[in-house]
C-alpha cells in the first residue's frame, strides 16, 4: 500500500528520501564536530631541546646561549653546556629568549564564553554560599578563549567561580566555590587540571547603598542603615558557616564514623579551616580589606588577598600578617576621586618595597592575555623588572602551593615554557614557541585567524 502510494506520489517519495539522507548527514556531522573542536593543538609528547636562547630561569642570572632539555613533560636539564640527547627534536632559538610560562591566578577562562549570552556563562550557582562548587567541573576545554590566552604566553591559570565582586565590591555570591589550577593545553579537563581544589573563593561583602537595576537601567539608593544591616547579616552567616566547618572537620577526624553524616558544603570548607587550602578573598576597598583580614585572623585561615585596588592604604596590616596579594588590572582608574591618578600603577612597587609578595591577575576572561602588560606598566612605576617577571610566573604558583611544580626553569618542574623574540613584558614582543606539559603547543587561535583573514582581504577599486 505504502509502496503504491509512493509510486503514485514521486514528490513525496523524493522528500522522504531527502529527509532520511539529511538525518544521516546531520548525525554524522554531530559526531564529527566534537572531533574538530577537541583536536589538541599539540604534537605528541617526547624529547625536545631548545638551544641558543637567552634563558631566564628566575632562580639565578640569565643564561646566554643556553640549552633547555624537555623529557616526558618535565624539564630534564638547563644550562650553558648541556648535552642534547640523541633523537631529540631540536629547536634553534638563537636570538630568542626563554621564560617560564605565565600564570594568571584570577580569571574565568573556561567558565565564560560570551559575556552577553547567559547560556555560555557557568561562573555562579544559585545562592550566596556555594563552597561545594568546583570550577574544574564546569571548565570548557574547547573554549575559544583558551588558545587566545595561551598565545600570549600564559600557560596556566587559576579559574575562579563566583562573581568576583566587581571593582569596588558587589552583590552576587559570597562564597563562589573552589578555584581550580589548570594548564591551557590538553584534550579535556582531566588532561589539563593541575590541582582541582586549589583555593576557596570568597568575595568580601560591601556596604552598598546604591545599585543598578538592569530591568529599568536606573540607579537606586537605599538608606545606609539598611545596607549596613544586610552586610552584618552576611558576616554573621560567614562566621557561623566557618565555625560549623571547623566542628565538622573535628567530627570527621575524631568522631564515630557510624554517626557521621556528610555535608557537602562543610566538607568543602574543611580543608580551608584546617589550613590545608588557602582562602582567596576578593576585596577592593581599604575598609573591606581590613575587615577581611580581621575575619581571617579570627578564623585562623590562610588568606590570599585578591583585587586589592586600595591595598596601598593597608600596607602595614598586610605586612604584619604576611598576606600575599594578587593585584587586579592596573590599567584602570583610581577607586576614589581623591586618590592619586597613578595609584593603580604605583601600588605594585609599593607593596613589593614593603616586603609583600605580589602577583598579577586579569580578573577577566577576554583580557587575560593582557597580564604581561599589567606587569610591564608597573615596571615603569617603580616595580623592579625581575620582580615583575616573578609576579606573572612564580609568585602565583608559590601562593597556591604549586611553587615546586611551576614558575621557574629548573629540572624536575613541569615544562611550561615560552620562547619569545624579546622581553616577555614588552607589548610588541611576539611568542614564537610555546610548551605546555612538555608538549610543543600550537599558537593558532581565533584572533590570529581573523587577523590573517582580513589582512589579506582584496582591495576594492576606489569609488568615484
Amino acid at each position: 500500500m505504502n509502496a503504491t502510494m509512493n509510486a503514485m506520489n514521486p514528490l513525496k517519495s523524493t522528500a522522504k528520501s531527502f529527509a532520511a539522507k539529511s538525518s544521516l548527514m546531520l548525525l554524522a556531522l554531530a559526531f564529527a564536530l566534537p572531533v574538530f573542536a577537541q583536536t589538541p593543538a599539540q604534537t605528541s609528547s617526547g624529547v625536545y631541546a631548545i638551544k641558543g636562547a637567552k634563558i631566564f630561569t628566575l632562580v639565578g642570572a640569565p643564561i646566554d646561549n643556553g640549552v633547555v632539555v624537555i623529557r616526558d613533560g618535565k624539564i630534564a636539564a638547563v644550562g650553558k653546556d648541556v648535552a642534547i640527547p640523541e633523537g631529540a627534536k631540536v629547536i634553534d632559538a638563537t636570538g630568542l629568549q626563554v621564560y617560564p610560562g605565565m600564570f594568571d591566578p584570577v580569571t574565568q577562562v573556561g567558565l565564560e564564553e560570551v559575556s552577553a549570552v547567559n547560556a555560555t556563562i557557568d561562573t555562579t550557582e544559585t545562592g550566596e554560599f556555594n563552597p561545594d562548587v568546583t570550577a574544574a567541573t564546569a571548565f570548557n576545554a574547547d573554549s575559544a578563549h583558551v588558545p587566545v590566552t595561551r598565545a600570549a604566553g600564559i600557560t596556566e591559570v587559576l579559574t575562579v567561580p563566583g562573581r568576583l565582586g566587581g571593582f569596588g565590591g558587589g552583590g552576587g555570591s559570597v562564597i563562589g566555590g573552589e578555584a581550580s589550577a589548570v594548564n591551557l593545553g590538553g584534550w579535556n579537563i582531566n588532561d589539563m587540571v593541575i590541582r582541582r581544589h586549589a583555593s576557596m573563593e570568597l568575595t568580601w561583602p560591601s556596604i552598598q547603598t546604591g545599585s543598578f537595576d538592569f530591568s529599568t537601567f536606573t540607579f537606586t539608593q537605599r538608606p545606609y542603615a539598611e545596607a549596613k544591616k544586610d552586610y552584618e547579616k552576611k558576616i554573621y552567616q560567614l562566621d557561623d558557616l566557618f565555625d560549623a566547618a571547623r566542628h565538622y572537620a573535628e567530627a570527621k577526624e575524631k568522631g564515630n564514623p557510624d554517626n557521621f553524616q556528610r555535608d557537602l558544603k562543610l566538607d568543602a570548607l574543611a580543608p580551608v579551616v584546617e589550613g590545608k587550602e588557602p582562602l582567596l578573598v576578593v576585596a577592593f576597598k581599604a575598609r573591606d580589606i581590613r575587615e577581611a583580614v580581621e575575619f581571617c585572623e579570627k578564623q585562623k585561615v590562610r588568606m590570599i588577598l585578591a583585587g586589592a585596588s586600595e591595598a596601598w592604604k593597608t600596607i602595614d596590616l598586610l605586612k604584619k600578617d604576611n598576606i600575599p596579594v594578587i593585584i587586579g588590572p592596573v590599567l584602570t582608574m583610581p577607586q576614589s576621586e581623591d586618590d592619586p591618578y597613578d595609584s593603580e600603577y604605583t601600588m605594585p612597587g609599593q607593596l613589593y618595597a614593603a616586603g609583600i609578595k605580589i602577583a598579577f591577575g586579569s580578573f577577566n576572561t577576554s583580557f587575560s592575555r593582557r597580564l604581561p602588560q599589567y606587569a610591564g606598566t608597573s615596571v615603569g612605576y617603580g616595580l623592579p623588572h625581575d620582580e615583575a617577571l616573578k609576579a606573572v610566573t612564580f609568585n602565583a604558583a608559590q601562593m597556591l602551593g604549586l611553587g615546586d611544580q611551576l614558575g621557574t626553569i629548573e629540572p624536575g618542574k613541569i615544562a611550561n615554557l615560552v620562547v619569545t623574540d624579546g622581553d616577555l613584558l614588552e607589548l610588541r614582543t611576539q611568542v614564537k614557541y610555546l610548551f605546555i606539559q612538555g608538549r610543543q603547543t600550537s599558537l593558532d587561535n581565533k584572533q590570529l585567524e581573523l587577523y590573517e583573514r582580513y589582512s589579506h582581504r582584496p582591495k576594492l577599486d576606489s569609488q568615484p
